[in-house]
């Protein structure tokens, strides 16, 4: 099940709040893990089983680190459950890729090997491990307890807003909440105004500019003008599809009283690379520093052992993302990138030049390429377009696909990618008519403003329904990882 499909939007979440709001305080957990365990089980209800053994697993581990906490016996029981959430997510994610790698290097393929079988990536994998294992070395550190009820813990793991595709959550930035939260219209109000906006995002500007990057990586051989329009079309698809999820997800748990941190904070306009990986995926980027670079010396060790870490961490990032030499070589193009703005001194002195932005946004869309591509070589067939090695436009006819609507999406996207900050900052600072001020000095909400408001949302709700019912089924990009 997805969000931006009919079945999440007219019957599961509806379904979902009214018992949800109907459930008294103390059993809300309740009404939580089993909502999203019908969430998660409308995709295969099998490997609901897995999500349901390791998030037990997660939790009895975590009681034994909290209770040895500081000895020997206690780092044991940390490695086994690091272990543990490690070997679940090398055998489903990376075992067909390792057996693949095998077969390749004796020049075979898995039926030589006399392998037959494939096993099937649960989805969401990636983030509750990830969630479990945050969980299991915050309470090793003391920044979180393991003394919540096993509702509780089996409740924020499985919490579908963010189940299958993120963002990342941590126990610790939610530990409080799942003890006490407030429920109010206000914060419906706002996560259902959030919901609305990503899910435009998703609908209207991510689908639309889908098939021209389909397109682009589909065609052998694509001209430079193909090439760099897919390129740059994925790029925007990638954005507004995630951000848009992220939006949906953070929505979705205000609805339910959480406050979830953001995710995302404006990328495509940072000025370096190590801006741009502040601002992107901001919960699996503070997750690989916090457990991963620190946990490696961080810059603590020297300069050379801190640009090996960035490549270390970026490379497993990389992986992170799927079973794949495109997503390695990715994880390497970053992490070289990374290393070499701290060598040069660029990740602070970037904002002083002018051309910051445009060579920032050239060297991620450069590696979004190699990102989206299927193998290697469909990278470097795009790369080959793209410096001319095609000639200009390629095979005319290739275009006649492209319609005019999704020409004017895709404008339309590249305009909201740059509108998005300058109205962040608008609605941030006072003074934009967002409120008023009574005589006696307290703010109020803007009543003219809250109105255009609600008609924005209405407006981006209707267009977002009628493009739903004309389009087929359009999963997110993240649900493969």
């Amino acid at each position: 099940m997805v969000f931006s499909s009919e079945s999440f939007l007219f019957l599961f979440l509806p379904v979902f709040l009214l018992v949800y709001y109907a459930t008294p305080e103390r059993l809300k957990s309740y009404a939580i893990l089993a909502g999203s365990y019908v969430f998660y089980a409308w995709w295969r209800v099998d490997f609901l089983g897995l999500l349901f053994l390791a998030t037990a697993f997660a939790y009895v581990i975590g009681q034994k680190v909290a209770k040895h906490r500081g000895t020997s016996l206690g780092r044991t029981y940390l490695i086994i459950g690091v272990v543990g959430c490690l070997g679940v997510l090398g055998i489903f994610k990376y075992l067909n890729f390792f057996i693949d790698s095998f077969a390749a290097l004796l020049g075979t393929d898995t039926a030589g090997l006399g392998i037959h079988w494939r096993l099937i990536l649960p989805i969401g994998i990636s983030f509750y491990v990830f969630q479990a294992l945050s969980y299991l070395i915050d309470v090793h550190r003391g920044d979180a307890t393991a003394d919540a009820p096993f509702i509780d813990f089996a409740a924020f793991i499985a919490l579908f807003p963010q189940l299958i595709a993120g963002p990342i959550l941590r126990y610790k930035d939610l530990e409080d909440q799942f003890r006490e939260r407030t429920h109010s219209v206000e914060m419906f109000s706002d996560g259902f105004a959030r919901f609305i906006i990503g899910l435009g995002k998703k609908v209207i500007l991510a689908d639309a500019v889908a098939p021209l990057a389909d397109l682009a990586f589909a065609t052998d051989n694509p001209g430079m003008a193909l090439a760099w329009a897919g390129a740059a079309a994925y790029m925007l698809q990638l954005y507004f599809d995630f951000s848009g999820y992220s939006d949906m997800a953070i929505g979705l748990g205000k609805m339910m009283g959480f406050n979830f941190l953001e995710n995302f904070r404006f990328p495509y306009i940072s000025k370096s690379i190590t801006e741009f990986w502040r601002r992107w995926h901001i919960s699996l980027s503070n997750w690989l520093r916090d457990y991963l670079y620190i946990s490696l010396g961080g810059n603590r060790k020297g300069a050379g052992r801190t640009y090996v870490n960035l490549m270390m961490v970026m490379v497993l990032g990389g992986l992170w993302h799927g079973a794949n030499w495109t997503f390695v070589l990715w994880g390497f193009w970053h992490g070289g990138l990374l290393a070499t703005e701290r060598f040069v001194g660029w990740d602070r002195n970037a904002k002083n030049h002018w051309f910051a932005l445009p060579l920032t946004l050239f060297f991620v869309l450069i590696g979004w390429v190699m990102f989206r591509a299927a193998y290697v070589g469909e990278a470097f067939e795009i790369y080959g377009g793209m410096i001319g090695l095609n000639g200009l436009i390629g095979d005319p006819t290739v275009w006649l696909s492209v319609t005019r609507e999704s020409l004017v999406l895709t404008a339309l996207a590249v305009m909201v990618v740059f509108a998005e900050p300058r109205i962040s900052a608008a609605i941030d600072a006072n003074g934009t008519g967002m409120t008023q001020i009574r005589t006696d000095g307290t703010a109020v909400a803007n009543p003219t403003v809250q109105v255009l408001n609600t008609l924005a949302i209405l407006l981006i709700g209707t267009v977002t329904i009628l493009k739903l019912a004309e389009q087929s089924f359009s999963p997110f990009l993240y649900f493969q990882f």
